[in-house]
């Protein structure tokens, strides 16, 4: 029998009533869908809890005045890792989502007006290295070599494997130890390789997918250029959410519960083990076991009873760096730019000073690199003919003190577009629509706490030994998926993380 009582209302589950043989997922991102997918392939019945209108956590959409913009991840890399979660529920990929690979990868701008293209196609892109430094070509080829290394070296242990422990390393060969290059940076490193300062900075982008800066996070950290350069870059048939809706109509299918509208007050722990959430509204779910896919140290914060464990490993966590966050301008431009690819980086002028005044200074980069998607170019329909639709993000410090982004957002949209103006590609007064998203709004509609995309900060060597477990050791019965915990943040990793934390769920008899 249900005691009401203190909880107030009990809910049960629609499909007879078992809510306390129930798995409960907190958030609906790649992460939490994955580890629910994996779960109800195993027989086990799942409610995931989405707080916003639609399932895909930072993957997201917005329609506007006849555009339409993917809000969050623009990048598909390691394609296999898509494939392989279809393929543990005895589904094909191919079956829900087309991906089409993106020619070129990516199209780079830099401030005296030099443009280099990288390529699908290797010998093309050094045809483009050669322009400005032919003894790159030599260099470049062994830098492809060297993350190809980096990745057979790492991948087994610190990305398809469980969390990483010092005990992990034992799992590498002392040769290959010597070759993981966890004592430089991942710029030093580069800076063996190649010559020219433009393929240099290039290269050095790759830190940013992490939200690092490429001064500071280790050379092991080059691995991500690996995923891109060896292995490709996709594109979904219809816009990036498309593998949200994809992911979302799989975990259906396998008969799991997904209830948006629906945000989560707590996670209800009874005698140090996780018995069922709160709703925002009062209802209490019970629940066997509970996956919170969310920031790692918003739950330890917001959604866990404030015990001794509890907040001692909260403190930690509040210690820890955080990894950058992002700004957005989601821009409906009349005309068309056909020296723009779906891919471009603006360059900026002086990169460290970029990264020191993200992670130093703590305020938003006066001359920032500036990425613009231009998903038009592979899906025609995301905007009215004759016109595009621009995804315009730059690299940002988490919220803090130093800077107040309810009074700076306007302005600092002015200056990226004047940046873009005096770069050749003027839209000031070419917009037909312009929203703008900033780190505050990310932590709002994400959870992302300060607004840090990728949670803690990869710059330290020892990043990969910091990251949050997804078995909460001070809770029974609590995981975590997302990209703030192990193997990181992305969405192969995301999808991965989930699948860690439905083994370990399993794995402890729940």
């Amino acid at each position: 029998m249900l005691m009401v009582g203190l909880y107030g209302k009990v809910a049960g589950y629609r499909s007879g009533g078992r809510m306390a043989d129930t798995l409960v997922v907190i958030g609906s991102g790649l992460g939490g869908l994955s580890a629910a997918i994996r779960l109800a392939t195993s027989g086990r019945r799942v409610v995931v809890l989405e707080q916003n209108a639609n399932v895909g956590g930072k993957m997201g959409e917005l329609r506007q005045e006849g555009f339409r913009w993917d809000t969050g991840p623009s990048v598909i890399t390691m394609r296999h890792v898509l494939e392989e979660l279809f393929k543990s529920a005895g589904r094909r990929l191919e079956d829900y989502l087309t991906l089409q690979p993106i020619e070129p990868l990516t199209r780079y701008f830099f401030p005296d007006g030099k443009i280099l293209d990288i390529s699908q196609d290797k010998g093309r892109t050094l045809e483009h290295i050669a322009q400005f430094d032919e003894r790159d070509v030599d260099g470049y080829r062994r830098f492809l070599d060297y993350v190809a290394r980096l990745y057979r070296i790492v991948g087994p242990v610190f990305i398809y494997d469980r969390p990483p422990a010092l005990s992990s390393m034992f799992k590498v060969s002392p040769m290959d130890l010597l070759r993981v290059d966890a004592l430089r940076s991942m710029s030093q490193a580069i800076q063996g390789y190649v010559r020219s300062p433009y393929v240099r900075q290039l290269l050095g982008r790759f830190a940013t997918y992490v939200g690092a800066s490429p001064y500071l996070a280790p050379a092991t950290l080059n691995v991500i250029a690996h995923v891109e350069l060896n292995m490709g870059v996709w594109y979904p048939q219809g816009g990036v959410y498309a593998l949200a809706r994809a992911v979302e109509r799989l975990a259906q299918e396998l008969g799991v519960e997904i209830r948006t509208h629906c945000p989560v007050q707590s996670i209800e722990v009874q005698d140090g083990r996780a018995r069922g959430v709160r709703l925002a509204d009062g209802t209490y779910l019970p629940a066997k076991a509970v996956i919170a896919n969310l920031d790692v140290t918003t739950v330890y914060e917001k959604m866990l009873p404030p015990e001794p464990a509890i907040r001692k490993r909260m403190m930690s966590l509040q210690k820890t760096p955080s990894s950058c966050s992002g700004f957005i301008l989601l821009l409906g431009v009349r005309g068309e730019h056909p020296q723009l690819k779906h891919h471009n980086i603006f360059f900026s002028s002086d990169y460290r000073r970029e990264f020191e005044q993200i992670f130093k200074q703590g305020i938003p980069p006066e001359e920032p690199t500036i990425y613009v998607s231009i998903t038009q170019r592979s899906t025609p329909e995301d905007a009215p003919p004759g016109c595009e639709n621009w995804f315009v993000l730059v690299n940002a410090p988490r919220l803090g003190p130093a800077w107040d982004w309810r009074r700076e957002a306007e302005r600092y949209a002015g200056g990226l577009l004047d940046q873009l103006a005096r770069r050749g590609f003027d839209v000031r007064h070419k917009l037909e629509y312009q929203g703008i998203i900033t780190p505050e709004d990310l932590e709002g509609m994400s959870g992302a706490r300060g607004g840090a995309l990728y949670g803690t900060s990869s710059n330290s060597r020892w990043a990969a030994f910091r990251r949050p477990h997804n078995r909460a050791q001070e809770v029974k019965g609590l995981y975590f998926a997302g990209g703030t915990v192990h193997p990181g943040g992305g969405v192969p990793m995301v999808i991965l993380s989930g699948k860690v934390a439905s083994e370990l769920l399993l794995e402890d008899g729940f």
